[in-house]
């Protein structure tokens, strides 16, 4: 079954990607002052995601709507992304939010329905 799917990945991973591309939506726009300190929330955020998924397109592009710079890991070409999701978020589902918390605590935040709420709830109105 896992095979199957990677090849229906294999076949329409292209296709995918030319339509995330072509359907990019166009950037909030924020003062230079705004953006920065949306920029300074950001480096506190990591998706571990892979480039053909559909879920994981979902959300990079609500990325690139509210313009954030969330840092993105591929736990397809990194066993180190990979291993670190397992270990410390518990599953190696994607995609996956990763929120270090001003305190250093971590949360792991999955279901791309979850991420996008949050990402839009936080950073929607900055």
């Amino acid at each position: 079954m896992k095979y199957f799917f990677r090849l229906i990945r294999t076949i329409l991973g292209p296709f995918m990607l030319l339509n995330e591309y072509l359907a990019r939506p166009k950037g909030l726009e924020r003062s230079p002052d705004a953006q920065k300190n949306v920029d300074a929330t950001c480096k506190k955020l990591a998706l571990y995601q892979f480039n053909t998924c559909p879920f994981c397109i979902k959300v990079r592009q609500e990325m690139r709507r509210l313009s954030l710079n969330i840092e993105l890991r591929d736990t397809q070409a990194s066993k180190h992304h990979r291993d670190t999701l397992l270990t410390q978020g518990g599953s190696p589902k994607v995609p996956c939010l990763r929120i270090t918390n001003d305190d250093g605590s971590v949360k792991w935040l999955y279901e791309s329905r979850d991420i996008m709420a949050y990402l839009d709830q936080g950073f929607a109105k900055s």
